[in-house]
């Protein structure tokens, strides 16, 4: 009976410990930490901050962080999230595109947005571009390579923006 009560214990804390931490994540946070990662070089499939980022794996690890599961591989995004229009998208969304390939209409890269409704959107993400490979920031009006080869923007969770 005492091993019981222990057990009970200990998932019922641990379980509100995570329930907190999920309910406490806003979006400054998540963009916060994500520009941490500013500089780390571009390496395909890792996932790591030693080794390098591709586009999928740098989400995963920023929102990994935050104990908030998203998918590991970028063509995992094709029926994920809600989908928000271009214009409403917020701090912490996730922006998909193509990959290299624009006609190609599957999910092949992923960032996570930065700017707030109204502004000109910009996104953080790991490029494996020839000349400037990495996480960084980037927005359509520097490249728009991006605007052909976008797909949607999703939200995965409400994540709370109290800047607005």
């Amino acid at each position: 009976m005492k091993q019981h009560v222990i057990l009970f214990f200990l998932f019922t804390f641990s379980f509100a410990a995570r329930s907190q931490t999920i309910e406490s994540i806003t979006a400054d946070s998540i963009i916060k930490f994500s520009k941490k990662q500013i500089g780390i070089k571009y390496s395909y499939a890792n996932c790591s901050p030693n080794k390098g980022f591709d586009c999928s794996g740098f989400v995963f690890y920023v929102f990994n962080h935050f104990n908030i599961n998203v998918p590991r591989a970028s063509m995992d995004y094709e029926k994920m999230g809600r989908v928000i229009s271009s214009d409403s998208a917020m701090p912490g969304d996730i922006i998909v595109f193509t990959g290299t390939d624009s006609k190609n209409r599957h999910p092949g890269h992923v960032g996570i947005i930065l700017s707030r409704p109204g502004r000109e959107l910009s996104f953080i993400h790991s490029s494996s571009s020839k000349k400037a490979p990495g996480v960084k920031i980037s927005t359509y009006k520097e490249s728009p390579v991006y605007k052909i080869r976008f797909i949607k923007i999703i939200r995965l969770m409400s994540i709370c923006n109290p800047k607005l």
